[in-house]
């Protein structure tokens, strides 16, 4: 056991109201970055974050957990499944802690003076857990698997869409991306339709992450139930509905994480917290007033910390009566958001404002 003890607040709202959610996030190992050589752009790498204190070498960490749709990357569209697959699985850039992207298996890269041909150069340490090298063919294959009409990704429209050839490997009119060209083992080349500024942050989204191919194809349909990732930490186990544990990838190109391992109980409640059988528990709104009282033990172990979130309610726009716009705004104005964020909630929320909350650009 951690002997590492926090309390969080829930990530989870019933209305229309959001807000910059506070949240707990213990300090788990990240994937530092490995700083770039300089560019002919000035894009590429940051430096690389300081690690914050972890727990003591080879230690479990016990979380909550949710159960994920998929571990498959290509078809990633939840937040409780890229809780995982980001920890299992890694791509050619990724974000740091400020949100900057910075070099992942791509060690750096140069973009053309137009703006549309990126070129990345890959690390040549990289390994799946399995010790065989990752090069740019495993790139080529990933991005194209994607991109193939029979797996039917949601995804990969919106995240890899820019890229010259995707839009005609998604209607079944090509087979490879022209905008995908291999130069050697290590260096491969995308190139875009027009310059986009953002077009590197798509990347860091799991669908542009790199899988095995003899894993994938060999697998069948639940090959991703035994993954064969590049990521900081293994698949050691996955039981439905109960428990998914992470072990340390010794052969990380990052370095091995500090963790041994981290287990994550699904559908965890906070009296498994208070029975010592978790390191840190989210406090939903039937437990806040008791935790926030300073009567009780549990008030001191509270930690609240923004999160970049917003919660709301989606209406099924296809079925009445939520097809009339009138039964919608009905509902909108009908719903007291200042109530709930001062009486329900205990101020601890933030109405929105808008679909993005405070602090995140767009």
């Amino acid at each position: 056991r951690s002997g590492i003890r926090a309390l969080g607040l829930l990530l989870a709202a019933l209305s229309i109201f959001g807000c910059a959610l506070p949240c707990q996030v213990l300090p788990l190992p990240i994937k530092t970055p490995v700083p770039g050589a300089p560019t002919k752009t000035p894009v590429g790498a940051a430096p690389a974050p300081t690690r914050a204190p972890l727990p003591e070498q080879g230690q479990v960490l016990r979380l909550p957990g949710s159960e994920p749709q998929t571990l498959d990357p290509a078809l990633v569209e939840d937040v409780d499944s890229s809780e995982y697959v980001v920890e299992i699985f890694s791509g050619l850039v990724s974000l740091n802690e400020k949100l900057e992207v910075v070099p992942d298996v791509a060690e750096k890269w140069e973009v053309s003076a137009d703006g549309k041909t990126y070129t990345f150069h890959l690390r040549k340490d990289v390994r799946f857990h399995d010790g065989k090298a990752v090069t740019a063919a495993d790139f080529k294959y990933s991005l194209e698997r994607v991109c193939d009409p029979r797996l039917a990704s949601k995804v990969a429209p919106t995240y890899l869409g820019d890229i010259v050839g995707v839009k005609q490997v998604l209607a079944g009119k090509a087979k490879e991306i022209a905008g995908l060209r291999l130069h050697d083992d290590y260096t491969l080349e995308l190139t875009i339709d027009q310059p986009k500024s953002y077009f590197l942050a798509k990347l860091t989204y799991p669908t542009a992450f790199v899988v095995d191919k003899a894993n994938v194809e060999g697998g069948g349909k639940g090959w991703y139930k035994r993954p064969n990732g590049t990521g900081p930490f293994k698949l050691a186990e996955w039981k439905e509905d109960e428990l998914i544990v992470l072990k340390r990838n010794e052969l990380y190109y990052g370095g091995a994480p500090a963790l041994g391992e981290v287990s994550y109980i699904l559908d965890a409640t906070l009296d498994m917290y208070e029975q010592g059988k978790l390191d840190l528990a989210y406090v939903g709104g039937a437990s806040l007033e008791r935790v926030q009282d300073p009567a009780n033990p549990l008030h001191r172990e509270l930690s609240v910390t923004p999160e970049l979130s917003i919660s709301y309610i989606g209406f099924n726009v296809e079925k009445p009566p939520f097809d009339d716009v009138k039964v919608r705004q009905a509902f909108a104005h009908a719903t007291d958001k200042e109530k709930l964020v001062t009486g329900f909630w205990r101020g601890s929320r933030r109405k929105a404002e808008g679909l993005l909350p405070p602090g995140m650009p767009g």
